[in-house]
């Protein structure tokens, strides 16, 4: 069974301190120009990893990620004639 897993963002001072934000989950992407980093933990911890991020001193904030709550399954979603025509075309 797959673990349930929810990224964090956090947002911090300096690019120097992504080593110490890589020990608290799986880093998947750091920008050096807005000076924040996507880190995924397992769902169960994390309210625990985020206090633990926010009392670290370089730390500006953390903010939670809500993409496992959003709904992706659409209702009444009508399908482009255009497009349609064009896949039984094989283009």
């Amino acid at each position: 069974m797959r673990t349930k897993r929810q990224g964090i963002i956090v947002y911090f001072q300096h690019m120097k301190n992504i080593r110490q934000i890589k020990k608290h989950g799986h880093l998947i992407h750091a920008s050096k120009k807005l000076k924040y980093a996507l880190v995924y933990v397992n769902q169960d911890q994390i309210e625990e990893k985020m206090e633990r991020l926010e009392r670290l001193p370089f730390v500006s904030r953390v903010v939670p990620s809500y993409k496992p709550y959003v709904q992706t399954e659409f209702e009444n979603a009508k399908p482009d004639k255009a497009k349609q025509y064009d896949y039984k075309m094989g283009i």
